[in-house]
């Protein structure tokens, strides 16, 4: 696991943190910077969600790409950005991200990245994975715990639901963990920055909207094996019904979603 970075103090910002919002204002210009590099060399429009200060994205606007695009929902904060980083212009965005429709914003391929609130994190990645097709990348802090989760390979056990869907369509690297002073208010908890980038797959080979269903009713009874944690669904007896949830790849799950559909087909014929 690779280091967990030193920060380097800087003063605190004059917006105040809003607990509701889940607000953690980054202020550790080198790890800032460093999240900043992590996207691809190739890549020409940004999303950035929750700019809060703007310490990442004083440094994502040095990049000078084609589209930037900030996202910020708190008012206080998008007044702050507004007076220190003028040049954002109409590409501040005073919005909700989970209730905007972020793929409008571009035309084509286009990457996310922010400090995301640790609250929402989740929801930012089931945004991402409904727009698969255009986002090709994702970087973000998130509460070290889900990265972790996010990033493990099947037979771990933090392998689990998020981990299935985003490694369908993403490669899922754990770049950096980061220490809680960094931020104001400090969290209880330690970060790290992840960074998914799209793979080659163009299609499932199953059912999008049933592979999640298989796979969240899988995990919520992630003890038992499939056979059992699967019969709301079905009575599956197939070639996984002997393991758990943890124990199939992706490329498993969409074997066994296949299995369950022909199940379904049969119980519940049209």
């Amino acid at each position: 696991m690779p280091q967990t970075l030193i920060p380097k103090p800087l003063p605190v910002y004059e917006v105040r943190a809003k607990k509701h919002l889940g607000q953690h204002f980054l202020k550790d210009e080198n790890i800032a910077a460093q999240i900043a590099g992590s996207l691809s060399s190739s890549t020409k429009q940004v999303l950035e969600v929750g700019p809060g200060t703007g310490v990442l994205t004083k440094y994502l606007l040095k990049q000078n790409f084609e589209k930037f695009v900030a996202i910020e929902i708190d008012r206080e904060s998008a007044a702050f950005l507004r007076t220190n980083y003028p040049q954002l212009g109409d590409g501040l965005i005073e919005a909700d991200m989970l209730r905007l429709d972020i793929a409008g914003l571009f035309e084509g391929h286009f990457s996310v990245i922010g400090n995301f609130p640790y609250n929402i994190s989740s929801q930012i990645l089931f945004r991402v994975l409904e727009n698969h097709e255009q986002v090709n990348e994702a970087v973000g802090m998130f509460q070290r715990e889900v990265a972790v989760r996010i990033a493990a390979p099947p037979g771990k056990k933090d392998y689990g639901i998020l981990s299935v869907l985003l490694q369908a369509w993403y490669d899922i690297e754990y770049l950096f963990t980061v220490d809680p002073s960094v931020f104001v208010p400090p969290p209880k908890v330690q970060s790290a920055v992840i960074r998914l980038q799209r793979n080659q797959r163009t299609e499932l080979g199953c059912s999008e909207k049933l592979l999640l269903q298989v796979v969240k009713t899988a995990f919520n009874q992630r003890r038992k094996t499939l056979h059992n944690a699967l019969k709301p669904l079905g009575d599956y007896n197939g070639e996984f019904a002997g393991k758990r949830a943890e124990q199939l790849s992706v490329e498993q799950f969409v074997i066994l979603t296949n299995a369950i559909q022909e199940i379904l087909a049969t119980t519940n014929p049209a």
